[in-house]
C-alpha cells in the first residue's frame, strides 16, 4: 500500500498515523506537507488528527484551501481512499468531499476520553475488518466534533448506509450520556457516496497497538493495509 499522510501547521497526531500505516503495512507512508500542489500515485491519504493553523477562522476552515487540497479532491474523486480523523474530517467538510460540518461542542467544552462506538456498516475499504454491530473503544480529543446536517442530508445518509460509526454506550445503546459532543444521530463518521472517503472523529490510531491500552483502531489500518488502487 502506498500511503500518504498530509501534514499541516498544527497537526499533531500525523505521527502517530504514520506509526499505525507503517506496522500495519510494513511501509512507512509519504509525509506530505500542505504547500505541496502535486501528489504521487497513491492507494490511500490520511489528513490527521490536530489544529490545523491554529483552528483559527473555523476548524478545517484554511487547511481546506491548502495548495494540496486540491490534489487530495482531485485523487479523491479518482477513486483514491481518504480518510480524515478529527481535524481531518473537519477538513473533508470544508472541501466539499463529505456533507455536513462540525460545530462546537454542545457543552462548549474540549472533549478527551474514551468512547464507544457502533460499527454501522462494513461496505468500506475502512470497515471491512470489523462486524457490522460490534462496539468498539476508540478515543476522542476535540472542541469542534458536534455533527451536524440538515434533514434532507441526514435522510440520505442513513437511507443510504454512509453512517459508519454511532456513539453508543459499552452495551451499544444510544443515549445522551455516550454522545461526547451532541452530533446529530449520534453520528461519529460518515462516508461519502461513492464510499471511498471517511470522516470520523475518534483516533483509530490512538488505539492501534496493545502496549498502548487497546488495539480497536488497528483493525481499521490492517483492512488498508491491502489497497492497491491506482
Amino acid at each position: 500500500m502506498r500511503a500518504a499522510v498530509i501534514v499541516f501547521p498544527g497537526s499533531n497526531c500525523d505521527r502517530d498515523v504514520a506509526v499505525a500505516l507503517e506496522q500495519a503495512s510494513g511501509r512507512p507512508p509519504k509525509m506530505v506537507w500542505h504547500k505541496d500542489a502535486v501528489l504521487p500515485a497513491l492507494d490511500l491519504i490520511v489528513l490527521p488528527g490536530g489544529f490545523s493553523y491554529g483552528d483559527y477562522l473555523r476548524s478545517g476552515a484554511m487547511a481546506a484551501r491548502s495548495p494540496v487540497l486540491a490534489a487530495v479532491v482531485a485523487s479523491a474523486k479518482r477513486g483514491v481512499p481518504v480518510l480524515g480523523i478529527c481535524n481531518g474530517f473537519q477538513v473533508l467538510t470544508e472541501c466539499g468531499l463529505l456533507p455536513g460540518v462540525l460545530m462546537p461542542n454542545a457543552g462548549l467544552r474540549f472533549v478527551c476520553r474514551d468512547v464507544f462506538l457502533k460499527v454501522e456498516t462494513t461496505d468500506s475499504a475502512f470497515t471491512l475488518g470489523y462486524t457490522e454491530g460490534n462496539v468498539v473503544r476508540l478515543p476522542v480529543a476535540h472542541g469542534d466534533g458536534n455533527y451536524f446536517a440538515d434533514t434532507e442530508i441526514l435522510d440520505r445518509l442513513e437511507g443510504e448506509g454512509r453512517v459508519a460509526f454511532r456513539y453508543v454506550d459499552s452495551e451499544g445503546c444510544r443515549s445522551v450520556g455516550a454522545n461526547p459532543n451532541g452530533s446529530m444521530n449520534d453520528i461519529a463518521g460518515v462516508l461519502s457516496e461513492s464510499r471511498t472517503v471517511l470522516g470520523l472523529m475518534p483516533h483509530p490510531e490512538r488505539l492501534a497497538d496493545s502496549r498502548l491500552g487497546g488495539d480497536d483502531g488497528r483493525v481499521m489500518f490492517d483492512a488498508l493495509a491491502a489497497l492497491e488502487t491506482t
